[in-house]
């Protein structure tokens, strides 16, 4: 993949009306949002994104994203690094009558002012790709199967278990 950082800025109609393609990396260490998601990340996210028109003439960037978070373990909250990738498919909206009026393979992305922040375009997709739990294999976890043991149930037992309404009933018959 290449070294390349790409800019945060784009211009995207222009790109898309030109089919042009950008390839390179964005700083994961920029990404606020992540970081308030996923923790602290270090390193670079790999980017390739295609910009191109429809035969309907909507335009849309074609991308995928990759990157390696460090990502606690639920069980023993200790960091474990897990690949992360999106692809996905958006259509440029400037408002929100076009984002409904877009086809259902298209994701809407909302262009202001013919500029894109594509840093934050790519942070949404990488907090959108976080996986729900993260734990690391039970022989690598610094939590063992013992202390996620609460003990064994107690058997149940073979009386009935009194009414919770008893006690209403007693307390009626005081009266």
């Amino acid at each position: 993949m290449s070294t390349t950082r790409l800019p945060i800025q784009v211009e995207p109609y222009r790109l898309a009306a030109s089919d042009e393609h950008l390839e390179g990396t964005v700083s994961l260490d920029d990404m606020v949002r992540l970081r308030e998601e996923a923790g602290k990340q270090q390193g670079d996210a790999d980017v390739r994104l295609e910009f191109g028109q429809d035969a309907q003439g909507r335009r849309f960037i074609e991308g995928r994203v990759k990157a390696t978070l460090d990502l606690a373990c639920k069980r023993c909250l200790e960091p474990m690094p897990i690949a992360i990738e999106s692809h996905f498919l958006l259509g440029m909206v400037s408002d929100d009558t076009m984002a409904a009026n877009l086809p259902s393979a298209y994701e809407p992305v909302v262009v202001e002012n013919e500029q894109l922040n594509l840093q934050l375009m790519l942070e949404d997709e990488l907090i959108l790709s976080l996986p729900q739990v993260v734990y690391h294999d039970e022989a690598d976890c610094a939590v063992s199967p013992d202390q996620l043991s609460s003990g064994t149930l107690p058997e149940p037992s073979e009386q009935s278990a009194a009414s919770p309404f008893e006690v209403l009933r007693t307390l009626k018959k005081k009266h």
